[in-house]
């Protein structure tokens, strides 16, 4: 059987190109008549979260074969104060969270709710000026004064100060 070699318009109407189109089709559902019928995919609740898994893990793999690499995460990470906002024993007061005072037996949650509360502090001694303080409670921070730090506000972190959204 010979294909047509050349594309124009006449010869893709000639009585060769249909032979061959036939022949292609016939062949294709002869085929077709000796394989197992595929059962149809119902979507359910319960397979329905695969689905969605199967998805985005193909669009993944299509965005990442589409642009080569994985876009960088943009995080901030080179914070120099970063051990001050939990991970150490000195606690930053301009920009850590109120969950940190927990490991200072007292302070959490009426000190510590005060303190995120009327910050910036210029200095660590600035946080013996917030109204309302007892007596106390300011004996609760003079206990934990050399484990103060008060560092430049950061946005990054000043706006998750009282509510960083993890719960128990």
């Amino acid at each position: 059987m010979d294909l047509p070699m050349e594309s124009s318009r006449t010869n893709l109407l000639s009585p060769n190109c249909f032979y061959f189109l036939f022949v292609l089709l016939y062949r294709n559902s002869a085929a077709a008549a000796f394989t197992a019928p595929q059962a149809v995919k119902q979507s359910t609740a319960l397979n329905a979260d695969a689905g969605r898994r199967e998805f985005f893990g193909t669009a993944a793999a299509a965005a990442i074969g589409a642009f080569g690499v994985a876009a960088p995460a943009s995080a901030v990470v080179d914070y120099e104060a970063l051990a001050y906002l939990g991970g150490s024993n000195v606690v930053d007061l301009n920009n850590a969270n109120v969950r940190v005072y927990l490991k200072m037996p007292g302070m959490y949650p009426t000190v510590a709710g005060k303190i995120v509360s009327n910050g910036p502090y210029a200095s660590v001694a600035d946080v013996y000026n917030i109204k309302g303080l007892t007596a106390a409670e300011k004996e609760v921070l003079k206990k934990y004064e050399s484990r103060f730090a008060a560092f430049k506000p950061s946005p990054d972190y000043v706006i998750d100060r009282i509510n960083n959204g993890l719960y128990r």
